[in-house]
């Protein structure tokens, strides 16, 4: 197991209308992702949090290989800026941990599409009526330029609304109509 790697998470995040049609040009990964938030401890569970696991996300990723890669991190603060410690994990510690996020779990397709040197995101999540993109900064000014083919589709940012993190839509699914 690799040790954890702290750091900041400085990310903006869209809501679109649909899937947008990636240009041929452009080069693109289609993960699958499985991911799960960890319930407070108790009781057994107390054991496993002590272990390394008291909070956060566990999460498996199938990449365009067939690889897969188990990951734990742990997030906090709120907004574009936010703190992250993530760490690579074995299966057996994933698999040993993932019974701890029943009722708090996401599954979705992320296709990753290299633009101007950024990489965006484009979730599409499975049993929601959702896609989102978003794209990590090296800072929270950073100017930057939203492919043309993505900016047609946004129907609204979601980067200060923590109804649309994916713990939140785990935990209590999509929010309301009102936002």
């Amino acid at each position: 197991m690799s040790g954890a790697t702290p750091g900041r998470e400085i990310e903006r995040v869209w809501v679109l209308r649909g899937q947008p049609a990636i240009p041929a040009d452009v080069p693109v990964e289609v993960w699958r992702i499985e991911q799960g938030y960890l319930a407070p401890a108790r009781g057994s569970e107390a054991e496993l949090a002590a272990a390394g696991f008291p909070e956060g996300r566990l999460r498996r990723i199938v990449e365009p290989s067939g690889a897969e890669r188990f990951v734990h991190t742990v997030k906090s603060g709120s907004g574009v800026v936010r703190t992250e410690t993530e760490r690579e994990i074995t299966r057996a510690e994933f698999e040993r941990s993932w019974a701890r996020t029943e009722g708090r779990r996401i599954e979705k397709t992320r296709r990753r599409a290299r633009v101007g040197g950024l990489v965006w995101e484009i979730d599409a999540f499975d049993g929601l009526p959702l896609v989102m993109v978003e794209v990590e900064l090296a800072d929270e000014h950073e100017a930057f330029a939203m492919p043309e083919w993505i900016a047609a589709l946004v129907a609204k940012e979601v980067s200060h609304d923590a109804r649309y993190r994916n713990a939140a839509l785990a935990m209590y699914g999509m929010p309301g109509r009102e936002g």
